[in-house]
């Protein structure tokens, strides 16, 4: 799945004067960025997914089991994209990435799944499922049983083994705790958003506005569906866990406030973007459907690119994350999704606003 959505991608993207024009706005430089990305980055993000089939393949539980290997193989791009400044980083170094960030982003996903798909799981069963994230990025913590408030069923340890290989790897990085604060905030801000946003019709949308009168006006001029949408990214994880791969510990928190809020409520409207007619079909809350218009969620989306990369200038390579970016958008608005749903047009407009 992983090596066909790609394929999609990449054959779409040199076919296509206007995606190829954006992905190359940095110069040749990027095409050789690409390529090793291609080369160097996916097919461990590729093996890093078979080893993690296998630990789902032995899920006792039928539903359990089906929404692993669905979060698994459906998202499987989710994992590769979380990879992506893995391209930056020495072979050793980029190896010892994957092994934190594939685990990792499994979780996110497989929960993810859970609270979007799965009938038995009831909303009082967010929080505690969403402790395993707390676990996997602090290994000092207790490991827990998730599913006391449910879904039913015994996973066969699928979701502590994959706490385990997180912080197994994440222990191996000199220094880890360095990054546990901003690892603390940004896994609470992912269970809010997951808690307030699968909740039922009308009662979310309250929810995720009386938490955004709470919380948001620190970031700025975020409307409640922006706020929401940063905070159910997963980015401002993996940039600063990207720095203190560079031991670069002092911007540890400038990387979390360069990708936080802009650049992940960036990247949860684009997924936002592709996922508009399964979120209908489902009944579930689109953060693209809450702008008035288009055009208003295409200058915002402008706005939020601008302040991402002014927020990377105080980066130690703020190059790594422009391309992240670059990579990050062309890949949604080249997903199989958006040619299914004939949003091209869209697509094309966004890369524009993006670029």
């Amino acid at each position: 799945m992983l090596s066909s959505e790609i394929s999609w991608a990449i054959r779409r993207v040199l076919t296509d004067p206007q995606r190829l024009g954006f992905l190359f706005a940095g110069g040749l430089d990027d095409a050789l960025e690409l390529r090793r990305f291609l080369i160097d980055v996916v097919p461990l993000a590729r093996t890093a997914l078979a080893r993690l089939e296998l630990l789902a393949d032995r899920i006792p539980d039928a539903a359990l089991r089906e929404h692993a290997f669905s979060s698994l193989r459906g998202k499987a791009y989710h994992v590769a994209g979380a990879c992506v400044l893995a391209t930056f980083l020495p072979a050793g170094a980029r190896q010892h990435y994957v092994d934190v960030v594939a685990p990792l982003e499994t979780i996110y996903d497989f929960l993810d799944t859970l609270c979007d798909r799965h009938p038995e799981t009831a909303p009082q069963a967010y929080r505690q499922l969403h402790e395993a994230l707390f676990d996997a990025l602090d290994p000092g913590r207790d490991i827990r049983h998730y599913y006391t408030l449910g879904p039913p069923g015994d996973d066969g340890d699928y979701l502590v083994s994959l706490v385990r290989l997180t912080r197994r790897a994440l222990c191996r990085l000199a220094d880890y705790e360095t990054l546990l604060p901003y690892f603390s905030r940004a896994v609470e801000l992912y269970a809010d958003t997951q808690s307030y946003s699968h909740l039922p019709p009308g009662e979310r949308e309250r929810a995720c506005i009386a938490w955004h009168a709470r919380e948001g006006a620190a970031f700025g001029d975020l409307s409640w569906w922006e706020f929401a949408a940063a905070a159910g990214s997963q980015f401002h994880v993996y940039a600063p866990l990207y720095e203190a791969f560079c031991s670069d510990f002092e911007r540890i928190g400038l990387a979390f406030d360069a990708y936080f809020p802009a650049m992940s409520a960036l990247h949860v409207l684009l997924d936002s973007f592709i996922d508009q007619a399964e979120d209908r079909a489902h009944g579930e809350l689109n953060w693209v459907a809450q702008y008035a218009s288009r055009d208003a969620f295409l200058e915002r989306a402008h706005q939020l690119a601008r302040r991402a990369r002014d927020g990377f200038t105080t980066l130690g390579m703020p190059r790594a994350h422009a391309f992240a970016l670059r990579v990050m958008a062309l890949f949604y608005l080249t997903h199989p999704k958006v040619h299914a749903q004939n949003l091209d047009h869209d697509a094309i407009a966004l890369l524009r606003a993006l670029a």
